[in-house]
């Protein structure tokens, strides 16, 4: 079969509900930061079952604080943005992680071969893929565990 997603994926990992709020979204980063000793940028969500609902990452809560007019902000020197930063923020720590998630989501069983996993990633655009089991969460792997695991393969 080959290196399959199943050796590389993690298995114990945080997950989101749709109905956590943002400000519960941005500990649960944190608890994951901890968890994995660095930076996470991208948490599974799920209902209580396991089952896949999305994905909160990076690109949602930027889009979310990015205001829909921003590409004309810098030709206007009369406007002044001093706190809408801060502002959008405290008003975003209300909204719930369903409203703002990604919901069409990739995913892979933990059979697909890692191939799939590098093509999924490189024509989607994205770092984490959820591994599943009729729809249940299993896992998830990671960009950074498919390159080091080709670093492995390269050496051997």
């Amino acid at each position: 079969m080959g290196v399959t997603v199943r050796y590389i994926m993690e298995r114990d990992f945080v997950t989101l509900r749709p109905w956590n709020s943002i400000a519960q979204a941005a500990e649960a980063f944190e608890k994951a930061t901890a968890k994995r000793g660095h930076r996470t940028f991208g948490l599974v969500v799920t209902d209580d079952n396991g089952y896949l609902m999305g994905i909160l990452s990076l690109y949602d809560v930027l889009n979310l604080l990015r205001p829909k007019y921003i590409h004309i902000w810098g030709e206007m020197l009369d406007i002044d943005i001093t706190g809408f930063f801060e502002e959008a923020c405290r008003r975003a720590k209300r909204m719930q992680v369903g409203d703002i998630m990604t919901v069409d989501v990739v995913s892979v069983t933990q059979d697909a071969h890692l191939l799939m996993v590098v093509d999924l990633m490189i024509k989607k655009h994205v770092r984490r893929v959820p591994v599943v089991e009729d729809n249940r969460v299993l896992g998830i792997v990671y960009a950074s565990a498919v390159f080091y695991k080709l670093m492995e393969l390269f050496r051997d």
